[in-house]
């Protein structure tokens, strides 16, 4: 019973002409159960294949829609998830069988079948996430990918333009006054203790406070 669900999924591609073919299948549970896997043991699903055929290969584009059941890794509980497949698979004709990508591959130039039952459930086998939730629990799940997105919305929102910046470090007019009178008292009332200048032949002058004249005194008595 097996062998003749996955004999539906044949495709005799030796008697087509070149040109473009659509091909619908569909599936139940048996479909999954005569397969030789533990991913998918329940689901449904319906497929159209269209296919194009020329001298060097054939194109086909899979369209897959339906839900397979899963369950969920927090709860143990079963749930279906949905399943919407786009696929593209290149099939090039050559003098032996080969896996190129899993987009292209190569096949025998004197094929006569090809089954797609085993492609339909490895594009639905892509889709099962590693991670298997109910659909109860996925609002409630937080990812590193929604938290730096909902990080960068905040962050654009945000004004950030140059008068903002200066609002926030106003200081008020007292604050200039006093900082402008303290640079005026500073000019008048400082007093050169050392400096080293360049004058015009390049040579270095060294400018002196004057020495208070009791300490010259001191100095005169020491010398006598």
């Amino acid at each position: 019973m097996q062998k003749s669900i996955l004999n539906t999924f044949k495709i005799d591609i030796f008697r087509l002409e070149n040109k473009q073919y659509m091909h619908e299948f569909e599936g139940e549970n048996d479909f999954f159960e005569a397969l030789d896997q533990n991913l998918i043991q329940k689901g449904h699903f319906k497929a159209t294949v269209a296919l194009s055929k020329n001298e060097t290969m054939i194109q086909m584009i899979y369209k897959i829609s339906g839900s397979v059941e899963l369950t969920c890794d927090r709860s143990l509980d079963l749930f279906d998830f949905p399943v919407d497949i786009t696929q593209k698979m290149i099939l090039k004709f050559s003098d032996h069988n080969e896996e190129i990508t899993e987009e292209l591959m190569l096949i025998d130039r004197n094929i006569q079948y090809i089954n797609v039952a085993q492609d339909i459930f490895d594009f639905i086998g892509l889709q099962i996430p590693i991670k298997k939730l109910h659909p109860r629990f996925t609002q409630d799940e937080v990812t590193y990918e929604s938290l730096m997105r909902k990080f960068d919305d905040e962050y654009e929102e945000e004004d950030l333009d140059e008068d903002s910046l200066d609002d926030d470090f106003d200081f008020g007019d007292d604050y200039s006054d006093n900082f402008e009178s303290n640079d005026e008292e500073s000019e008048d009332e400082g007093e050169i203790v050392y400096s080293t200048i360049k004058n015009q032949e390049d040579e270095t002058t060294e400018v002196q406070k004057p020495i208070d004249p009791r300490w010259e005194a001191l100095m005169k008595l020491n010398k006598n």
